[in-house]
């Protein structure tokens, strides 16, 4: 079994037992959804995601042995991974200073730039639009739809 493989039984296991502490939380005769409902929806798209990571892995044939450059990519990909930790790290920290619109903004069109750069103008339309459709569509549906106040920025007030 690979590190996806395993990294799928590790998700399961978790998933599955947060799952069943949600099972524990008392309904609220006042509120018609309870308080697990939404973990419990969250909890069982992971584990059956994490179930399909496992399947794949097992059902995944044999792999060649890595080339140099497939080395050297694999090495590179790990380095994103960890920029794009600290890319989101700097997400959190400007949420409270520029708030959920603006700094949502930021986060999706900067790590869209760097996922995958754009090449030329064109291509930087694209991000800076998804960025923007991306903030707009969530804000609009956690604070208009959902009722969910998100932060607002203390520099923006926005």
């Amino acid at each position: 079994m690979s590190r996806d493989g395993i990294a799928g039984l590790a998700v399961l296991a978790a998933s599955l037992v947060l799952f069943a502490l949600t099972l524990d939380l008392k309904d609220s005769p006042m509120v018609p959804v309870g308080p697990g409902f939404y973990p419990r929806i969250v909890l069982g798209l992971t584990a059956a995601l994490s179930f399909g990571l496992i399947i794949a892995d097992l059902l995944a044939h044999r792999r060649a042995p890595l080339s140099e450059v497939s080395r050297k990519k694999e090495k590179f990909n790990y380095l994103l991974v960890a920029i794009s930790f600290g890319v989101f790290a700097l997400y959190a920290a400007a949420l409270p200073w520029l708030g959920f619109r603006i700094a949502t903004f930021l986060f999706v069109g900067g790590a869209n730039a760097l996922l995958d750069p754009p090449r030329g103008a064109r291509g930087w339309v694209r991000a800076l639009v998804l960025a923007l459709v991306t903030s707009l569509v969530t804000w609009l549906v956690f604070e208009r739809w959902l009722s969910v106040l998100l932060p607002r920025g203390r520099w923006t007030d926005f």
